[in-house]
């Protein structure tokens, strides 16, 4: 990796320093043609080494002060006009004084010592090389800052691209977990006991199973879904879980949001509460408490009392990667986790019925 970093620095050095050296030949030789005819030599006086090597110097500062500036704002993902103008004038503040002193002093009192020949009376000589120096230093500004701008555009594209990838694998990982022959053996046995104590709750138990598999499979292709929709079948979930489990588990909604308002992906607060069940034991005597419930009016809580059980396999945590994954495909908005001695729970952030792709932030 550090090889890698090097490389690139070295390769970033040689572009510009080869920027450097096109620019000066190009300007030495349309604005001093005279120079040009006295041959090779009039590249190596002190006069030419003077100017190549302060172009040099004052180039590449510019350029790293540039790169620093915006490495700096990067934490706020956002370029807009505002801060784009700040970055120019803060710039510019640092390198005008400087480029001030470095000519003043190469033309007043260095002048003689140095060897500096000007073809103008060296206040208007001054004049002209400072004028040049900024106009090149802001050309210097405003490209490498559009370069920044497009690559860093390519970059946001890339990762919506990636995100697209994660989210439909993260939505096939989902589906597949939900109608595993795992989940249908559970139900089945529990259906088959409930044939011989029930006929009643057997058949409502079949209806709530029959409706969630279709839930299950009418959404297969739609990561998002509205917070109704999603309710609806999580409450035929809680009721096989509540007849399979009877006391051992509770489950509690406390919804105070309009529901048909907002989204969520798909299958999110089953997948939560049967990471409760998963990770908790219970049972009547010591029921696992599970409530899910509306904060602020923008986000949903998961919230689960806490005992662990030990499992034979290591948790992965891929349940909770997997639903920050799909939000961060809609949402800057982070999906929180907390756990303490007593309670787990996960704060989701409610979407909005309008959004349908990544909230990316704005290049000016």
């Amino acid at each position: 990796m550090k090889r890698i970093f090097k490389k690139k620095r070295v390769r970033k050095f040689l572009f510009r320093w080869m920027v450097v050296n096109v620019v000066f030949f190009t300007v030495k030789f349309t604005m001093e043609r005279h120079e040009h005819a006295d041959g090779i030599a009039a590249l190596f006086n002190p006069t030419s080494l003077f100017y190549y090597f302060s172009a040099f110097f004052l180039f590449i500062s510019t350029w790293e002060i540039n790169d620093y500036l915006l490495k700096r704002h990067k934490k706020y993902c956002k370029l807009n006009l505002k801060r784009s103008i700040k970055i120019v004038i803060v710039n510019l503040a640092l390198m005008v004084p400087i480029t001030a002193l470095v000519y003043y002093l190469a033309l007043f009192p260095l002048k003689d010592v140095m060897g500096i020949v000007c073809l103008n009376p060296p206040p208007q000589q001054f004049v002209i090389d400072f004028s040049r120096a900024v106009v090149l230093g802001l050309a210097v500004i405003f490209s490498n800052m559009f370069f920044y701008a497009m690559n860093h555009h390519e970059q946001l594209e890339k990762q919506l691209a990636d995100l697209q990838k994660d989210m439909l694998a993260s939505q096939y990982t989902s589906l597949k977990n939900q109608i595993s022959p795992h989940f249908l053996f559970n139900s089945l046995n529990t259906l088959t006991a409930l044939m011989y104590e029930d006929r009643d709750l057997a058949s409502d138990f079949v209806n709530r199973l029959a409706s969630s598999y279709r839930y299950i499979l009418d959404n297969r292709e739609h990561d998002l879904v509205s917070l109704k929709k999603e309710l609806n079948f999580l409450d035929s979930f809680i009721f096989m879980m509540n007849v399979r489990h009877k006391e051992a588990v509770q489950i509690a909604l406390d919804i105070e949001v309009d529901v048909e308002r907002y989204r969520i992906p798909t299958l999110t607060l089953q997948m939560l509460v049967e990471n409760a069940l998963k990770h908790n034991l219970y049972s009547k005597e010591k029921p696992l408490v599970i409530t899910i419930s509306t904060i602020e009016g923008n986000a949903v809580v998961v919230h689960n009392n806490l005992q662990t059980r030990r499992l034979n396999e290591t948790t992965t945590g891929l349940g909770i990667k997997n639903i920050k994954d799909r939000y961060a495909f809609y949402t800057n908005k982070d999906v929180l986790v907390r756990k303490e001695e007593t309670y787990f729970e996960v704060i989701l952030p409610l979407l909005d019925e309008k959004v349908t792709k990544i909230q990316l932030k704005a290049i000016s």
